[in-house]
């Protein structure tokens, strides 16, 4: 084997042995910094939401439906007209089923023929019995007066025959007493089976009476002025023809009060302690890109949402839009820009830079070669940048990157720390 070879691959091999054996020294790791800034300090909370109307005039199934007497509990919509017409008062909107009407109808008349003649047969026999007791009670009085008759020609019988007539004239008189009395408690009677009777004929004809005011409603008019909008049935579907509305749900639609807009918006759990209202909103809408309108938050929901298929929760939020534009419709889509927080002069960095540990949160701060632990206190946050309110300077060099020792470099600052847990208990006491 050549002399050269063997000295190149000896050379080789001690290369490979000293890499091993003496790696390299990592002191020359590379960092990503940046510096603590001092300046405004803006937090924002995005969503996106629907327009809506703040108020809004309803059109809903006419008021005679939820009588009692009339009965029916839904009703088909046969037709409507084009939704996002424009209205004038008293004008076509949508037609009812008349169907089921003249249906219900149909009954409440046969009903009503019913009871009259129910009403007619009670008078008749009515004035048959009354007349059939009047009849005895004369029979009843004559009776007494023969008894008397007799009664008074006996004064010159014997003792057993006086006796005998008295004794007629007093069954006679407790016969006539008596019969009054049943005649009277007839009458009453009687008189109440009629009352009743008349009762339920009245009661027949407010139904028809009823049914005959929501046939006549079944063409359903505008309220107001306005720009249509079909609302959504009990199953969450738009209202149009062939829905069925019932009387629990009884919204047709709505003529939306375009001069009063507002964004409805859903915050997740994370982000809404941070909304409150009253707070400033940027609000795009996606038809036009163009606009940008200024807003304020006006409701809060205090109790979230569940999204269907997810154990995350939602807020309900609302955002009323200032101002009047014309081009604004209600189911628009808005892209809205919260402003939760607006501190002027304040210290701040990348998110980044902040790391956790248990209940610390720390930096690395660079200077020079040397790199120190440093504990911090937060504020508030972006979606960028948070808020230093202790441990930092403005200036200071943070690494964004872990270093591999990390765990190896002590923390300073921890009176920071301290000082913070024990205004957490205090606070903690001062609730209990």
């Amino acid at each position: 084997m050549d002399k050269k070879y063997l000295i190149s691959l000896s050379i080789i091999a001690l290369i490979i042995t000293t890499a091993v054996l003496f790696p390299k020294n990592n002191s020359s790791e590379t960092y990503l910094t940046t510096k603590v800034r001092r300046g405004n300090f803006i937090s924002e909370v995005y969503s996106t939401g629907q327009l809506q109307t703040e108020n809004s005039e309803l059109i809903v199934l006419p008021e005679e439906m939820s009588s009692r007497s009339v009965n029916l509990y839904e009703i088909k919509v046969s037709e409507l007209i084009e939704e996002g017409t424009v209205v004038d008062s008293g004008d076509y909107v949508a037609t009812l089923d008349y169907a089921a009407v003249e249906e219900i109808l149909l009954k409440a008349n046969d009903e009503l023929t019913t009871a009259l003649n129910d009403y007619e047969d009670a008078k008749i026999d009515t004035n048959l019995n009354l007349s059939t007791l009047r009849d005895e009670l004369l029979n009843a009085q004559v009776d007494l007066e023969e008894k008397r008759l007799i009664l008074e020609q006996s004064v010159y019988e014997s003792p057993a025959v006086k006796r005998q007539a008295n004794l007629n004239v007093e069954r006679a008189v407790r016969d006539l007493d008596q019969k009054n009395r049943n005649y009277s408690l007839k009458q009453k009677q009687d008189e109440n089976k009629v009352y009743r009777a008349w009762e339920k004929v009245k009661s027949r004809q407010n139904k028809v009476d009823d049914i005959d005011k929501l046939f006549n409603k079944l063409e359903v008019k505008a309220p107001k002025p306005g720009l249509v909008i079909y609302s959504h049935d009990r199953f969450g579907k738009k209202v149009k023809a062939g829905s069925v509305i019932s009387r629990w749900y009884p919204q047709i639609a709505e003529l939306p009060d375009l001069s009063s807009m507002i964004s409805k918006t859903f915050i997740n759990e994370i982000d809404i302690s941070k909304i409150k209202v009253g707070q400033q909103v940027k609000i795009g809408i996606d038809a036009f890109p163009e606009k940008l309108f200024d807003g304020e938050v006006i409701t809060v929901a205090n109790i979230g949402q569940v999204i269907p298929n997810t154990d995350s929760k939602v807020f309900e939020v609302s955002i009323k839009i200032d101002g009047i534009d014309k081009d604004l419709r209600p189911a628009m889509t808005t892209s809205n820009i919260i402003t939760t927080a607006n501190i002027d002069e304040t210290l701040f960095a990348p998110l980044e830079t902040v790391f956790r540990n248990d209940s610390l949160n720390f930096v690395f701060i660079k200077k020079g070669s040397k790199i120190k632990k440093q504990i911090v206190q937060l504020g508030i946050s972006n979606e960028n940048n948070t808020q230093f309110t202790e441990g930092v300077t403005e200036g200071d060099l943070l690494i964004m990157n872990q270093p591999a020792n990390a765990d190896k470099i002590p923390y300073d600052g921890i009176e920071i720390y301290e000082r913070v847990k024990l205004a957490e208990i205090d606070s903690t006491s001062t609730i209990k």
